[in-house]
């Protein structure tokens, strides 16, 4: 077993499946409400970039430097957004969760906490971190309260961190999650599901 592996992983609210083109239809459809493409603050593909971006991440995976995943809204049975395992580091058990996006539809519905819960519980409980990190953009609000409600503690901001296409600099705040604080981060995402939301 390695970081790199992405197996599926099921929960009642939704199933995560290793990336590739079959996805590629229903996350060109899941970007369109909204034209989720055009925030600035973030990096998620146009409907006509949908099938380089996939490329590009299962390229990324077969080097493996990711694990990709497309989100699966169980309820329909469609890709509703993608999610990622990144900056792995199997040497001292540590790796990022992020590239994630998920369709307007699914924003403030029990996809991402479930979704969020089943790729802790593998960090944790399958490969053994010792932390999970979680990267924004400083102005990406959304993202951010969405981290901390999760139970994960800002680290720091990186000023100037990286330079955008659009040529702007992004300031990057950092989260994380350690081996000891998962117990009360699983009790309050569990809590965040319906009752009748069980493993499957």
């Amino acid at each position: 077993m390695t970081f790199a592996d992405a197996p599926t992983l099921q929960h009642a609210a939704v199933r995560l499946e290793r990336l590739d083109q079959s996805h590629r239809e229903d996350l060109a459809a899941a970007v369109r409400p909204g034209e989720l493409w055009r925030t600035w603050y973030t990096a998620i593909p146009s409907p006509e970039g949908m099938a380089a971006d996939i490329d590009r991440r299962r390229a990324e995976h077969a080097a493996g430097r990711v694990a990709p995943w497309a989100v699966i809204d169980t309820s329909t049975g469609t890709a509703v957004g993608v999610t990622t395992y990144l900056n792995l580091d199997q040497t001292h058990r540590r790796l990022e969760i992020g590239s994630t996006w998920l369709a307007r539809r699914a924003q403030g519905t029990a996809i991402n906490p479930a979704t969020k819960l089943l790729l802790l519980r593998r960090a944790f409980d399958e490969l053994g971190c010792l932390a999970v990190e979680f990267r924004t953009h400083w102005h990406n609000h959304q993202s951010r309260a969405a981290i901390a409600r999760l139970g994960a503690k800002q680290d720091g901001v990186l000023r100037s961190h990286r330079i955008l296409p659009d040529g702007s600099v992004r300031d990057t705040v950092v989260f994380s999650i350690l081996h000891a604080e998962w117990p009360a981060v699983r009790a309050g995402l569990v809590a965040r599901l319906p009752p009748a939301e069980e493993w499957q």
